[in-house]
């Protein structure tokens, strides 16, 4: 509850003990590696790579198999870039076989990108073998690992993504206010003057940044502050392996108690990632969302309505401060509503 300059010496080191955390936990070096931090939500941070990695003579292919990799698709419309998509069906993984005839037929692709964990869904995608086929082919790899990053592990300069983009206020358990996007040196480098906005340079925010760790516009002081706590408690509760434990059992243990009320998860557990589960309806259900969603919120909780357009679905997330106990408790509110649902 302190208040911090922006450009205060103090406030700037929090800054870099930050972005040298973040390498850490992804696993990589300073040598190869950078954080930059970026105001705004992590459709920001997201819209800063595209927009300052893809250049007029750049091609980005785009892979989607859900509302947010549809929405990179929305930034490369607005921002006018050249760009190709490969969709697949909300409940299936893309195909890095496909990635790979995309990149054999369409030589000027320079640029790849996809979602990690498509909360859209809850599915967790396959990027390993994804960027493996990218980077083979020579080209740069984006990651959107906005719901993933800090609650699975990613060994990021291991399979050699290019830029992988998060937000304070997901796995690392801070507050909504900034994104962080770590990116390869030679691959940040290339970005030099290719911006198509001057908020989201990425090139420029780094070469700032990097001087002492001053954000070139003001910074949302309160939730560095919160995020640098953030990362203090990740450290206590055992880092990336005992956080990632912990949601993967949250998730487990939710399907495990919904299965016992009849509802069954959307995607197969093959797939399914620890971070938000989708659920299908109760069959011949007579309630809306939204008064399943305020009996919930009248009981002390809050879930997620469907983002799956081609079912009847609502979302249950497994990450923040939630364990056993709320998974116990909020299935049995849930078990309750569908009583009385049905009673009446």
């Amino acid at each position: 509850m302190a208040d911090h300059c922006t450009w205060d010496d103090d406030y700037k080191q929090i800054t870099q003990k930050i972005r040298a955390k973040l390498l850490e936990l992804a696993h990589v070096s300073e040598k190869d590696y950078t954080v930059v931090l970026m105001q705004g939500s992590g459709s920001f941070g997201v819209e800063s790579i595209l927009t300052s990695a893809v250049g007029e003579d750049d091609t980005l292919l785009i892979i989607a198999n859900g509302a947010y990799g549809e929405r990179m698709a929305d930034i490369a419309e607005h921002a006018k870039l050249n760009y190709l998509m490969y969709r697949v069906k909300y409940d299936r993984i893309p195909s890095a076989d496909e990635v790979a005839h995309l990149l054999s037929q369409h030589p000027e692709i320079t640029h790849v990108a996809m979602v990690h964990s498509e909360t859209t869904s809850g599915i967790l995608n396959d990027i390993a073998s994804v960027t493996n086929v990218v980077k083979s082919a020579e080209k740069t790899m984006i990651v959107d690992a906005m719901s993933s990053f800090g609650g699975v592990d990613i060994p990021v300069g291991e399979l050699g993504i290019d830029f992988i983009v998060s937000s304070a206020n997901k796995c690392i358990q801070g507050v909504p206010g900034f994104s962080f996007i770590i990116c390869r040196h030679d691959s940040l480098a290339a970005c030099e003057g290719k911006a198509r906005s001057l908020s989201l340079d990425l090139y420029d925010q780094w070469k700032t940044m990097e001087k002492d760790g001053k954000w070139r516009f003001t910074s949302p002081t309160h939730t560095v502050l919160a995020f640098a706590k953030a990362l203090e408690e990740l450290d206590e509760e055992g880092g990336i392996p005992a956080r990632s434990k912990r949601y993967y059992d949250n998730n487990r243990l939710l399907i495990s108690e919904m299965k016992k009320m009849g509802i069954r998860p959307y995607i197969d557990n093959e797939y399914q990632g620890p971070i938000i589960t989708t659920f299908f309806y109760p069959e011949h259900h007579q309630f809306s969302f939204q008064e399943m969603y305020e009996y919930i919120k009248d009981r002390g909780y809050a879930i997620y309505p469907g983002k799956v357009t081609d079912a009847d679905t609502f979302r249950i997330g497994n990450i923040g401060e939630i364990y056993e106990e709320d998974i116990l408790k909020l299935t049995a509110i849930l078990k309750d509503f569908f009583a009385q649902m049905n009673a009446d």
